[in-house]
């Protein structure tokens, strides 16, 4: 006699098991401590050298001219997160963080200065 379904003792064992996922918004799991998320910018240890817009794979980071001095400016629309301009900086003035959740509703709200 033919056995019926050899796929149902697999669908009985993910029934039992509890779910793989998490239900985001309610439930958040803490990100890697190596994730290259937004970066923040010490403006006070910036010495306005320019290698981090330079190095720039996407173009994120621009030089403009904000209270006489040049100073980075970071578009995180075109950003790819890839931190070279945190590798690039001598002063160590740019810092990947953790924060991921970069949302927003119109374009240009996502600047960094």
């Amino acid at each position: 006699m033919k056995v019926p379904g050899k796929m149902l003792p697999k669908i009985i064992g993910f029934i039992v098991r509890k779910p793989v996922t998490v239900l985001y918004p309610k439930q958040r799991l803490t990100p890697p401590e190596t994730l290259r998320g937004k970066m923040k910018f010490h403006l006070d240890r910036c010495i306005s050298c320019g290698l981090c817009a330079r190095d720039c794979p996407s173009a994120a980071c621009t030089m403009h001219e904000i209270d006489g001095k040049k100073r980075p400016v970071f578009d995180l629309d075109y950003c790819t997160f890839c931190a070279q301009c945190a590798e690039s900086c001598p002063k160590d003035a740019i810092e990947m963080t953790s924060e991921f959740e970069l949302a927003h509703y119109k374009k240009g709200e996502a600047i960094v200065k």
